[in-house]
């Protein structure tokens, strides 16, 4: 017929928009696979049975309380050989360790990680008594803290902090770095979400923050050598250690210099102790939270950083 239109041929199933979007998620995939690649191992290793903890030593640092205790009764229940390392190895907390774990592969030694004499002390005990599957783990736990702003605190307690939070931890993990390296252990760090804010106990802040930036250097460091370092960064579990202890306005304001009682009252000191005794309230006495992930720290295929 004049001025009739064309027909058109049908249009082919699966064309058009339709087809377009039935291919979207594999235009997807090809987009994310160069970002999946690499993560398929560690995903993998994720999946492997976890470490055989049997034959291997472990030494952690301040064991007296808190998490240190808590994970020497564990890795010794588990089968890792314990290094115990307690301030005060005739004391309470380093008895009932041994009380609980009786006699075997838990053992309690004096480490003071201020002091290098300690460090290498110890060194030379784990050396003496390594198990047959040699030194897979070095934990850093040792920790204090304290309440105050920063002018109410003296140099000598900053210089204090510093000596056990930071350069402990890095003492001993220098002493035991070689170790370390010959049977590619793992290092595992106690940080604190406190090292990303503070609430009035600035100078606990400053040494977390400091020995996070020394674990990730020391990570790439030793990442060659097949050796892994891990942070455990736990939250508020102030009433499952004895790390911080209820703070007394009264004896803060005692030893308060006069510059700073000149600045400062009685009452605003107290305020700021009961805001700080408040939240020291509020912590979890669940400590095995934290001890969970210490302890796949050690054993994990794939541990976190």
């Amino acid at each position: 017929m004049a001025g009739a239109l064309p027909s058109l041929p049908p249009t082919r199933r699966g064309g058009g928009a339709g087809g377009m979007w039935a291919a979207a998620p594999l235009l997807l995939l090809l987009l994310l696979l160069p970002l999946l690649l690499p993560l398929l191992p560690r995903l993998w290793r994720r999946g492997a049975a976890p470490l055989e903890p049997a034959g291997r030593a472990v030494l952690i640092t301040g064991c007296d309380s808190g998490f240190g205790h808590l994970l020497a009764l564990r890795l010794h229940r588990l089968g890792f050989t314990v290094f115990a390392g307690c301030l005060c190895p005739g004391g309470e907390g380093a008895r009932r360790l041994q009380r609980e774990a009786g006699p075997g592969r838990l053992r309690v030694l004096r480490l003071d990680v201020t002091r290098a004499r300690d460090v290498l002390a110890a060194k030379e005990l784990v050396l003496s008594h390594l198990p047959e599957r040699g030194f897979w783990g070095l934990v850093n736990n040792a920790g204090i803290s304290t309440f105050g702003e920063t002018g109410w605190l003296s140099m000598e307690k900053y210089e204090k902090f510093a000596d056990v939070n930071l350069l402990g931890s890095i003492r001993t993990t220098l002493a035991f770095l070689p170790l370390l390296r010959k049977y590619k252990g793992r290092i595992v760090f106690m940080s604190s979400i406190i090292a990303y804010f503070s609430l009035g106990n600035g100078i606990y802040s400053m040494t977390k923050a400091a020995i996070e930036k020394f674990c990730d250097a020391l990570r790439l460091e030793m990442k060659k050598f097949g050796v892994q370092v891990c942070i455990i960064q736990p939250g508020n579990y102030a009433r499952s250690t004895k790390i911080q202890p209820p703070v007394s306005a009264e004896e803060i304001w005692n030893e308060l210099s006069e510059e700073e009682k000149a600045v400062y009252n009685k009452e605003y000191v107290q305020e700021r102790a009961n805001f700080f005794n408040s939240i020291l309230r509020e912590g979890s006495t669940n400590g095995n939270e934290v001890v969970d992930a210490m302890v796949d720290a050690l054993m994990s295929p794939a541990p976190k950083a």
